[in-house]
């Protein structure tokens, strides 16, 4: 197993990674993994492969304390690593800057690209979480919002979507890509963001379970629609 790289990471986390086409939705066999301290990439910590159902063996890598997690802290609660994924016949891709929490088990899902003629690594780069980077306050809104009889709101009932179409940017911004993600993978992407994998089961429900109200609002008002 891979030494600590720091005396500020005395603790292990665990990590699973999976792969799949983007193009089958198909798992990825012997796709070769490897893994470095995103701080530092000169030396992999790990190299792994997939089996058949796409899957990696699950990793031991150092983690901070838990204790920088449980209450806001000038330290990083969480390691950040990076991964480069190579399988025959794809696109090699590579992702900086997932985040691993002591005693917490992280799953990276993969999705590669056909085989192009460049072959050049696709980049990705996760931005700090939301707790612990800096990032601008969210635009304030009213608590009761009007509801004007304008046609927009469609929907007889709350219900539960199968996809939620997110819009990377501004509502406004009609430039933005839009993307098609399960509602399930949604929920998920967003509480890994939000809040830390290491809070008490029932701090974590509470806030998934916020997470989810607000996006089925969300859905049931069509807000997004009638704001662009």
């Amino acid at each position: 197993m891979p030494q600590t790289l720091s005396s500020d990471t005395p603790d292990k986390g665990r990590l699973r990674i999976h792969v799949d086409s983007a193009l089958t939705r198909s798992p990825v066999e012997n796709a070769r993994i490897r893994i470095f301290d995103t701080g530092q990439p000169e030396k992999a910590l790990e190299e792994i492969g997939t089996d058949t159902n796409g899957n990696s063996e699950t990793v031991e890598l150092p983690a901070p304390p838990i204790e920088y997690s449980m209450e806001p802290s000038e330290n990083q609660p969480y390691s950040e690593y990076t991964f480069q994924i190579q399988a025959d016949g794809f696109e090699p891709l590579s992702i900086s800057g997932a985040e691993l929490f002591s005693g917490s088990l992280a799953l990276q899902d993969v999705r590669l690209s056909p085989l192009k003629a460049s072959g050049d690594f696709q980049n990705y780069t996760i931005p700090a979480h939301t707790l612990f980077g800096n990032y601008p306050p969210k635009i304030a809104e009213a608590e009761i919002k009007p509801v004007n009889a304008s046609g927009e709101i469609v929907l007889s009932r709350v219900v539960v979507p199968e996809y939620i179409v997110v819009h990377d940017g501004s509502p406004r911004d009609s430039t933005a890509q839009d993307y098609y993600i399960r509602y399930s993978d949604y929920i998920k992407n967003v509480a890994s963001s939000e809040i830390y994998a290491t809070w008490p089961r029932a701090a974590i429900v509470a806030n998934v379970l916020a997470i989810m109200s607000f996006t089925l609002n969300r859905v049931y008002t069509e807000w997004y629609r009638n704001h662009q």
